[in-house]
């Protein structure tokens, strides 16, 4: 008997938060309901977060255990403040979901952090409109509304007319008379319920301690493409995380800012006057026929090739397989060993314009928008940020493309803004998943069928995302000849370089993208790794400077780690400062061939079996 009391006794206590608590509980798990519906995907069939219940009764009998530790008079304020947090992220959370398709982003809350008084009381009114209202907006306003009504009932009881919430009274007397005459078998539910949530909520409770702990947003990011990441499954999980993204990246951009306030140019020879960068992505050098793969993927710069001003390099490999890690090593005259981080050392791009270089940056990636995943926010923050852009680009595009051959027309219209002397980076949004939308439907060449032979273990499915992958990288060697011929009668030097591979069913492998969170062996290191990489001159250029064209034709065999790129585009703009190092210019007799080529900072590329 005594053990069935002191089981009584616990279970009591532990339904002591529900009892204190009972309308918050309620109206606040039935707000989490309605968020999960209306801003988590259904993903081919699996809809939800499949813990989405559990987890939710955890979360809010932790809040209601909180309010009961409280003391009487303070619970009341706290719980008002609770309600207001809640409903007021829920409320942002799901409006962006429904006008911008994206719930809260680290880059939506940068643009919230933007706005101004015309544009917030826009958002205030744009909320109480019809349109909004219908939408699942709605849903979150009348669950608002209810817990007004039962709030003001249960407050001022003559306050609401009784004929309108005589039905809702009566059904909650009902209710509570049950529950008084199974109190013992409610309070075991609840007890039961509350184990099988810890039980069911411990992983993603672990994760999201884990993604709140990393000191970079580099190292949020990572944890971000793990298989076990954290589900981001409420609005104000959301918002603290989005917070907290804000946070690492400001740290950052204040030593970013002040390293670009302290670069020094010594001198400027403008070797060459017209240098043009085009980054690609998601690039896989095995998929190219210019490399030997037995599909005809590039007609175009086997052509140039064949013509004898395009030289590619045979040896070269990106130190990361993220395009966000890729980015901040070869925009940073940081190296992969130096003292110190990437965001200590200068931008290549700040250089060239303090240099005295007209710097344009062309972009179908990179630029802020409400919909912004993290790897792109990590990767284009210090691209975005107001200060960082306006000491790194004299030019830039102000909008995204489908596809990257738009990125011609905005350099048409911008070019006219061109100096004497520039630095043009494209960036193209290449091979990046998903490769059926890379490529116009008018533009497809290769089709499933065609890899029966040369793929026989690949499933009909897997064969057509194959063709897709490489309809993308036929499509690309159009759109990177285009620039090419954009420079064809300039004094003009132009390099090719993707930030990574990318995987697509190499070997036996059933797979496609990047495994992030693998280890780095030989056969991964290949396909996520190595990348094609080439440099084109105009006849103008190798006329006058034949030098440089002697000095590309004999480093096209170096071994090549894509971190030094800022080291050479120095060289060929003839910029002397601090940070340039000769042995880590690829055009150099004195490059340093020996250094080794670490990848994920972790294995050594040329030491993989």
């Amino acid at each position: 008997m005594r053990y069935l009391q002191k089981m009584r006794r616990f279970a009591a206590l532990v339904c002591e938060p529900l009892r204190c608590n009972a309308p918050f509980f309620v109206f606040m798990y039935v707000l989490g309901c309605i968020c999960a519906w209306a801003t988590l995907p259904d993903v081919r069939g699996a809809h939800l977060y499949k813990n989405l219940y559990p987890e939710l009764f955890l979360d809010v009998y932790v809040l209601a255990l909180v309010l009961t530790l409280l003391p009487r008079r303070v619970r009341p304020w706290v719980r008002g403040i609770f309600y207001f947090i809640l409903y007021a992220v829920a409320l942002v959370d799901v409006y962006c979901f429904v006008k911008f398709h994206s719930s809260l982003t680290p880059t939506m809350l940068l643009l919230v952090g933007e706005t101004d008084s015309r544009e917030a009381g826009e958002f205030l009114r744009s909320c109480v409109s019809p349109d909004v209202l219908f939408s699942n907006v709605g849903w979150v306003v009348l669950v608002m509304f209810i817990h007004l009504l039962v709030a003001l009932q249960l407050r001022f009881p003559h306050f609401v007319p009784k004929n309108w919430c005589r039905l809702f009274w009566s059904l909650l007397d009902r209710f509570g008379l049950m529950l008084k005459r199974v109190r013992i078998v409610s309070q075991l539910a609840v007890l039961i319920l509350l184990v099988v949530s810890i039980q069911d909520s411990a992983h993603n409770k672990a994760a999201f301690v884990k993604l709140m702990s990393g000191r970079t947003i580099g190292e949020v990011e990572h944890t971000l493409t793990e298989k076990d990441k954290a589900n981001l499954y409420q609005p104000i999980y959301r918002l603290v995380f989005s917070l907290y993204a804000n946070t690492l990246t400001a740290k950052q951009v204040d030593r970013l800012v002040a390293r670009v306030d302290k670069a020094r140019v010594d001198s400027c020879s403008f070797r060459s006057p017209n240098i043009v960068l085009i980054i690609g992505e998601s690039y896989n050098r095995h998929h190219s026929a210019q490399y030997g793969y037995c599909m005809p993927t590039t007609p175009r710069q086997q052509k140039l090739e064949k013509q004898g001003r395009l030289v590619k390099y045979t040896d070269v490999v990106s130190p990361w397989n993220l395009t966000s890690f890729v980015f901040k090593h070869i925009f940073s005259l940081y190296t992969v060993g130096d003292k110190g981080e990437w965001c200590d050392y200068p931008l290549f791009p700040a250089v060239f314009r303090k240099a005295g270089y007209h710097v344009t940056f062309i972009t179908n990636q990179f630029l802020p928008k409400a919909g912004e995943a993290v790897y792109d926010f990590s990767g284009g923050f210090f691209l975005n940020n107001p200060k960082l852009s306006a000491a790194q680009f004299d030019t830039r595009n102000t909008k995204l493309h489908e596809f990257d051959e738009d990125l011609l027309k905005d350099y048409d219209e911008l070019k006219g803004q061109n100096g004497d002397n520039n630095l043009i980076i494209f960036h193209l949004l290449g091979q990046h998943v998903a490769y059926r939308q890379r490529s116009p439907r008018n533009r497809k060449h290769f089709h499933g069928d065609d890899y029966k032979e040369l793929k026989p273990n690949l499933n009909a499915r897997e064969r057509q995302i194959l063709a897709d992958y490489d309809n993308a990288i036929l499509y690309n060697d159009s759109v990177v000849t285009e620039i090419v011929k954009k420079f064809e009668n300039d004094d003009a030097i132009v390099i090719y370089v993707p930030d990574h591979g990318e995987e697509c069913y190499e070997g036996d492998m059933h797979f496609f993208c990047r495994m992030h969170s693998a280890k780095v062996d030989a056969r991964l290191a290949h396909a996520e790794f190595d990348i094609p990489m080439w440099i084109w001159c105009s006849r103008k250029y190798i006329r006058r400077r034949p030098e440089i064209f002697r000095e590309i034709m004999s480093s096209r065999n170096r071994r090549y780690m894509t971190d030094a790129l800022p080291h050479m585009l120095l060289y060929l703009a003839g910029i002397s400062c601090p940070e340039y190092q000769e042995r880590l210019n690829l055009l150099s007799p004195h490059y340093d061939e020996s250094r080794p080529r670490i990848l994920k900072n972790s294995a050594d590329y040329d030491k993989l079996n």
